[in-house]
């Protein structure tokens, strides 16, 4: 079959628009595209309203003793899951260290907390906020104040005190939805 007369024009055309571009050398050279960014599962404005919710309110729970263990679960979780997590069988993937600071420090430093573990989609987090030995008549403040929050905040699937070798009843394992 013979060529059509537009063909070889075309032919022309495409070898004089390519004939000043060189062949990559090594193939392995070559870039390529990153990954997409992970679509979220929550809007930005979500996680915050989510988060202002569970930050309001009182958070102060008298029942809460410096020495008690602190245990939590959404309806619906399955048993073997909280055993799991009270006996810090699952990998914890950051942590936030509250000693040293007052409750609204610690709510403003536990809510960014959250929400950039949420946004990097983890699953199991451990939150430091120590016994409340040095609180006084007041009991543990700071145990109080992120149990409560941690209880309003619907991304918080569980939480459990930790075991002794990783704070114990100073700190607590935290399961998020994702």
């Amino acid at each position: 079959m013979k060529s059509e007369p537009e063909d070889d024009d075309d032919v022309r055309l495409f070898r004089d628009a390519v004939r000043d571009v060189k062949p990559i050398s090594n193939a392995r050279q070559l870039v390529r595209a990153s990954a997409p960014l992970p679509r979220a599962r929550f809007t930005r404005a979500d996680r915050h309203a989510v988060l202002r919710e569970s930050l309001s309110g009182s958070t102060d729970d008298p029942a809460i003793a410096a020495g008690d263990e602190l245990a939590f679960h959404r309806a619906g979780l399955q048993s073997p899951v909280l055993r799991k997590l009270r006996r810090g069988q699952y990998r914890v993937e950051a942590e936030l260290d509250l000693h040293g600071l007052n409750v609204a420090a610690a709510k403003l430093a536990l809510r960014e907390f959250l929400a950039d573990a949420l946004h990097r989609q983890m699953h199991c987090v451990r939150i430091v906020h120590g016994k409340g030995l040095r609180s006084g008549h007041r009991g543990p403040v700071l145990k109080s104040a992120v149990s409560g929050i941690l209880r309003r905040t619907g991304a918080v699937v569980a939480f459990a005190s930790a075991r002794p070798v990783d704070g114990g009843t100073g700190a607590v394992y935290v399961l998020l939805s994702g």
